[in-house]
């Protein structure tokens, strides 16, 4: 439902309470600025009908009704993926490659305007040399993107991992410095599934040590009796996409599945033939066991001394995920001991491994690494990678971004109008806190049924503006969280399906400083952010968030207007807009657009009670 904004301000004036109040501003406004004293470079002939539409132009006074008669409906959202530059959350011109990626990654990127080097097996120090030209870096597993590096690089935008985990990059570090860290989670999937299941057959054939013997001229039927997989029961530990295709595959088998994962919904396996149950009913039941999770603290040493005492004596194990994941020497003690019959291990905590043990092992298959290692992966990675990064660039959508969720809902152009209000909040509350920091508190909500799914990022938005220290390596929407949470301030986001009075959606940020609350309300009017209310008080006609903006609070008096327009004269500024708000305990906010930025508000303190100025 729109809502008509009334447009009297007859408080300044009694003489003014028979007219239009707000046209009597408006010439009260160029009468002042008609003046000897208050004459500028500017064109005899003023326009006082700029644009409210272009990015940091001048706003409209266009007598009052410009805002009256419109709505604050904002415009439809479009279903078709738009491709404006404008819609992408960074811009990247430069991308470093520093490992053998397959060759269709930097076709694919050089074919999208993005300048592609490529230089393999750089030391720590060379690629923190090396990094400070470049805003993307692309990765395979074997470069290790640390706290240094990251931290050393200061243009870069983003890091693209080819594949699907991301442990060889400092995640946190990353997004503390506002860098999306992306992978290609389904580029080797299948890979990895096939490589997993030919280690549990040849766990059963004993292959490889057979071949070995062969080659070695034997000929040893009897020693390398095997077992078959019907009918044996397979835990599958992490039931993402690698496991449900390793769980798909030896079903063909013959074999029983059952798995665990504290995030795949127990109904959804059963649709693929696995049955969930806790890790302590899944241990005893398995003939063979193979892990398919993140490496994280959760999942170190999963596989432990006590872990393979609850299992059946002479199970079989796999990793083809991440080293670490099976604590290694307590599956060194487990296959001494003959708890555990054999392991099929593609990964180890350090690779490659320097402690031999476990490689040389008798009952231990061991491969360097090579779950990903098919041409047909590479390719897919390479490609995915590839493609991922151009899609965000384009401005279509965000794929496989680890640490920056936040940005999923931002590829639209009204998502961006809802980004800019919020800024725009962030940064008219702490102009009007310039003096009363630090903060303490924010709160975030959002109001109406359509903006649920777009707090979080509201919320970073509303953050940037509020924390933006004008340094180039400022907060943005990935890091903004991270930063208040840094400053000690506490962050809380809500959201209410009810709408701002008539409107449909709004946005409302309050600011706690020193148990003092200052509050903002927002909304889009067209194709602007507008401020409809602030601390409290609600504006007559909606405040467009664009350009330089002079707020003063001040008692209600004929002389006030004509004395504050009259200092702004003196100082060069061009008055291109006026708003006030409704009368609070006989003082009124007050709103001027101004031609150019003031950066001397001394002058306006002695007149009015509080003074803050912001250019957006």
């Amino acid at each position: 439902m729109a809502r008509h904004w009334r447009v009297s301000t007859s408080t300044f004036s009694s003489a003014a309470s028979s007219e239009c109040s707000t046209e009597f501003v408006v010439r009260q406004v160029r009468r002042q600025a008609s003046t000897p004293s208050a004459r500028t470079s500017a064109p005899e002939k003023r326009s006082w009908r700029r644009s409210a539409v272009g990015v940091g132009g001048g706003v409209s006074v266009r007598p009052v009704r410009s805002f009256c008669a419109q709505t604050l409906a904002p415009r439809a959202h479009s279903s078709e993926r738009r491709e404006s530059p404008n819609m992408a959350p960074v811009c990247v011109r430069r991308i470093l490659i520093s490992e053998s990626v397959d060759p269709c990654c930097k076709k694919i990127l050089q074919e999208n305007g993005i300048e592609v080097t490529e230089k393999q097996n750089l030391t720590k120090d060379e690629l923190v040399a090396e990094i400070k030209d470049y805003e993307g870096l692309v990765v395979r597993s074997a470069t290790k993107i640390t706290a240094e590096i990251i931290n050393a690089a200061d243009n870069l935008k983003i890091i693209g991992r080819a594949g699907t985990g991301v442990d060889n990059v400092d995640v946190d570090a990353a997004t503390k410095k506002g860098i999306i860290v992306m992978n290609t989670p389904g580029g080797n999937t299948v890979s990895a599934a096939e490589l997993t299941c030919a280690m549990i057959i040849s766990l059963s054939r004993h292959v490889p040590q057979a071949v070995m013997s062969m080659k070695a001229g034997k000929w040893e039927r009897k020693k390398f009796m095997g077992s078959e997989l019907y009918g044996k029961v397979l835990g599958i530990i992490g039931l993402g996409r690698i496991g449900k295709e390793v769980a798909t595959r030896m079903q063909s088998f013959g074999m029983k599945t059952i798995g665990y994962d504290p995030i795949t919904p127990p109904e959804v396996s059963a649709t693929w033939g696995v049955e969930q149950m806790s890790l302590e009913q899944l241990w005893p039941q398995c003939d063979y066991i193979t892990v398919h999770t993140p490496l994280m603290p959760s999942t170190t040493g999963l596989l432990n001394d006590a872990t393979f005492a609850e299992c059946k004596k002479g199970v079989k194990v796999v990793n083809c995920a991440r080293g670490g994941i099976i604590d290694e020497d307590a599956l060194l003690r487990a296959l001494e001991s003959g708890q555990c019959g054999g392991a099929g291990l593609d990964v180890f905590v350090e690779e490659p491994p320097k402690n031999r043990a476990l490689v040389d092992h008798f009952n231990v298959i061991s491969c360097p690494h090579l779950g990903a290692s098919t041409r047909e992966a590479q390719a897919r990675c390479g490609q995915e990678i590839a493609l991922q990064i151009v899609d965000m660039l384009k401005g279509r959508e965000l794929v496989g971004a680890v640490n920056a969720q936040v940005l999923a809902h931002s590829f639209s152009p009204e998502s961006h109008l809802w980004i800019r209000l919020g800024e725009a909040l962030g940064a008219v509350l702490r102009s009007c806190t310039t003096s009363k920091q630090p903060y303490d508190q924010v709160d975030i909500t959002t109001l109406g049924s359509s903006l649920k799914s777009s707090c979080e990022l509201l919320s970073s938005a509303a953050l940037v503006g509020l924390l933006k220290d004008g340094s180039r390596n400022g907060p943005n929407l990935i890091n903004a969280l991270t930063a208040a949470k840094e400053a000690g301030i506490m962050v809380n986001k809500k959201h209410n399906n009810e709408g701002y009075s008539l409107i449909q959606k709004a946005c409302v940020m309050e600011l706690s400083v020193n148990g003092i609350k200052y509050t903002a309300t927002g909304s889009i009017q067209g194709d602007v952010p507008v401020l409809l209310d602030l601390n409290g008080s609600e504006f007559r006609q909606p405040v467009p968030l664009t350009g330089n903006l002079l707020f003063f609070k001040a008692a209600v008096t004929p002389q006030l207007l004509p004395t504050v327009t009259g200092v702004l004269a003196t100082a060069g500024a061009e008055v291109q807009s006026f708003s006030t708000s409704a009368t609070r305990g006989g003082d009124q906010w007050s709103c001027i657009g101004l031609s150019t930025a003031l950066s001397d508000l001394a002058a306006l303190k002695s007149l009015v009670k509080e003074v803050a100025a912001v250019s957006i």
